[in-house]
Formats: C-alpha cells, structure tokens, sequence
C-alpha cells in the first residue's frame, strides 16, 4: 500500500506556538514558569514543528477544556473518565525531557473509514509514527482548522492497558460533536476527545501521524 501525504495546515514557529500555550494558562497546569515555556521553543534546533508538553507533565484531561472551535470550548465524552491513563504504546518512542518538537505532522485523511487495527500498520510501514492523544490536543489547540466537520482524526499512539497487560479495545480520537446524546445540545459544533473500538471503522477520522520527535 503506498503512502499518501495529507496536508493540513501550517504551524507557526515554535516561539509564537510558546506564546499561544502562555496565553492559554498551560505552563501553569505544568506547574512551570512561562519562561522556563519560552526558553524551551527558543532553544529547539528547528523553528518547524509542532511544541509539545509530554502528557506526564500536563495530562489531556487539562488540556481539552482549552479546545476551542468559534464560542465552543472542548470536552472529554463522559464516558472517557480514565482518558488520562491512555499512554502511548510500545512503538511510541517520546523524548525525554520537559518538552520536545513533533515533525511532519499529517491527519491521514486518506485512510478515513479504516479501523485503528487496519491503520497502525500501514503508518509504521510508512516509516512514521503515530500521534498520541496529548499531541493531537496539542495540534487543535495551535490549529483549530484541523479539525473540519467530517475530516478529524484518531491518535492511536496512544492505548490503555488493562490490570492484564492487555491493550483496552478502545482507541482515543479528536473530533466535533453533533450537539447529540450526553454532549447535549449546547455542546454543537465544540471540539470533543472521544474514544472509539479499535476494530471499527468511521467515515470521518483520519489518523494523525508524524515523520518523527525530536528532544529540546
């Protein structure tokens, strides 16, 4: 199977991506100061990317309130109360450190109506790697444009593992609610963190993957 880049959107430089997480509050959440936050960006050996905190340092649960699309913020589904213990899977490789850059960042639009199990191969075949859950809320929150009604996508990078070891059956995505169910009406057209099984397949995600991470 060949592999079909997915352009999306265009990240501003790291400094300015350091200024709209000031902005936001979240060097607070990391208990860290906005300018150990600046010093970071300024210090990366590329201005390309996109900047991230490891979840281990501020968690998704924190970071998706901060989710904005037009006067909707974001949410976690209801039924998503461990969405925290989603940690990136043993192919999954994150820098050590405070913060690190992600690279050649795609939705995977072309493989919308796979299934996560039908997707993982063919990312890594490609030679890249997929997105956890707190670098797609990363994206979102610098790009909100990422995420389109019927083009958003799931970040299978990371799962959670049961007492036994097993992978939980449940894969964690980003997308815009429909206002239906327990998201209730208010919540129309908010950026949501959900979940979907790892054997379905969705006409609307993609799979969010990366060319690689580098440490700062």
């Amino acid at each position: 199977m060949s592999h079909v880049a997915t352009a999306v959107t265009t990240l501003p430089p790291l400094t300015v991506q350091a200024e709209r997480l000031v902005d936001l509050g979240v060097h607070d959440l990391a208990g860290m100061p906005a300018a150990t936050l600046r010093s970071l960006a300024s210090s990366a050996s590329s201005s390309d990317g996109l900047l991230v905190l490891p979840e281990s340092t501020v968690a998704p649960s924190a970071l998706a309130p901060l989710l904005r699309l037009g006067d909707r913020s974001g949410f976690v589904v209801e039924d998503m109360t461990d969405v925290d213990a989603f940690a990136p899977v043993d192919d999954v490789s994150l820098p050590s450190g405070p913060g690190y850059v992600v690279h050649g960042l795609e939705r995977g639009d072309e493989m919308a109506n796979w299934s996560p199990d039908e997707a993982l191969p063919h990312i890594t075949d490609a030679g890249r790697s997929p997105l956890t859950l707190a670098e797609g809320i990363h994206w979102a929150l610098q790009a909100p444009e990422v995420l389109e009604r019927n083009h958003c996508f799931m970040t299978i990078g990371s799962r959670r593992r049961k007492p036994d070891g097993r992978l939980d059956a449940r894969t964690p995505a980003l997308w815009i609610s429909n206002g239906t169910g327990r998201d209730g009406r208010e919540r129309r057209g908010a950026p949501k963190v959900g979940w979907c099984w790892a054997g379905n397949r969705h006409t609307w995600l993609g799979f969010a993957s990366a060319a690689g991470r580098l440490p700062i």
